[in-house]
């Protein structure tokens, strides 16, 4: 029994760390037919997938580490964490547990009536011993924990309808990239791995989540009263009327996005990836277009360089959304309301 116990432990190298890994053979996703990569799926090879490994999961957290970290450090993180596997019930944990080794920072983060320890992963070393406890997916703060309430990304969320093709999310995040170009603001999209894409916005950090909410709300309901029957900003899901959602909830205090680079809790492991502006006209785009097992033809470029990831102030900006609005809303309860 011990030697069964011993085999399944194993230590990495990373840096200047030595990182212990137990049961990197556990399966975290086990084989599927019908995922993307299934032998029934897009992806999947013409024999059978034998499932996704925690030590899998490790190797693609190194390789991406390059693109990845810039996104993640400084941050408090949610970790969701899958010790049984996407099959089995997962932690969404934002307590750094005791029993992290020492080197991993931290991030002490008020909250009401008390405070949480996050984790803030600062480099590889850190990445791969959160992939060594299951941590499938990190999820970041917009913000950095030196100034918690003022975020410096900006989050759309563009949620289509159940059985809808993705060409309505490609069709709604040209309509938000162009938007945010008519107020002086660029976008940077990334597939989310799960349904949608992700619209952001890098900011100054100069202003607060109040602020910067009340300017995405603003950018939605403008964009959902030019699009009536398309678009919503309608939180509820009986009340969409198979429109897509465009969600701004995110844009607040400990909220949190999914990370670009990080592994999805779905069959086929699907990941969060960044892309250009032209890859929206890719009729075979889709969420989880990009899987573990094929963003390695992804690595050797960073679509998001040089593109919009300097932090712009929101001044200019929401004077010229003020102008549009008027123009379309002239009401203030349509504006909010994005009906």
């Amino acid at each position: 029994m011990s030697d069964t116990k011993e085999r399944s432990k194993t230590e990495v190298r990373v840096g200047r760390h030595t990182v212990p890994i137990s049961r990197p053979e556990k399966v975290l996703f086990p084989g599927s037919p019908d995922g993307p990569d299934g032998p029934d799926g897009p992806d999947g090879p013409d024999g059978p997938d034998d499932g996704i490994t925690k030590s899998d999961l490790i190797d693609h957290y190194r390789a991406v580490s390059r693109l990845m970290l810039p996104h993640l450090r400084g941050r408090p993180l949610m970790m969701e964490r899958h010790p049984d596997g996407i099959g089995g019930r997962p932690l969404m944990q934002k307590n750094a547990p005791d029993h992290f080794p020492d080197w991993i920072h931290r991030a002490v983060m008020p909250k009401e009536g008390g405070e949480v320890t996050h984790v803030v992963c600062d480099d590889v070393a850190t990445l791969v011993y959160l992939a060594g406890q299951a941590c499938v997916t990190p999820h970041r703060w917009l913000s950095r924990a030196d100034r918690p309430h003022h975020p410096d990304r900006l989050v759309f969320d563009l949620d289509p309808p159940p059985d809808a093709g993705f060409e309505e999310v490609r069709w709604a995040a040209r309509r938000m990239c162009g938007l945010l170009g008519e107020v002086g603001l660029p976008g940077l999209l990334m597939t989310t791995g799960s349904r949608g894409l992700h619209v952001v916005v890098a900011l100054d950090r100069r202003e607060d989540f109040d602020s910067v909410r009340d300017f995405a709300r603003d950018a939605a309901a403008l964009l959902a009263a030019r699009h009536p029957d398309r678009l919503t900003t309608e939180p509820r899901k009986a009340k969409r009327a198979g429109r897509l959602y465009l969600d701004t909830q995110r844009n607040g205090y400990a909220q949190t996005a999914v990370a670009p680079y990080a592994v999805r809790a779905r069959p086929g492991a699907p990941v969060a990836t960044p892309i250009a502006a032209e890859e929206l006209d890719d009729p075979e785009l889709r969420a989880d277009r990009w899987t573990l097992r094929t963003i390695g033809e992804r690595l050797e470029h960073d679509p998001w360089a040089g593109v919009g990831t300097r932090g712009r102030s929101l001044n200019a900006p929401r004077r010229r959304l003020a102008e549009l609005v008027r123009e379309t809303l002239p009401d203030e309860d349509s504006r909010r309301n994005g009906n």
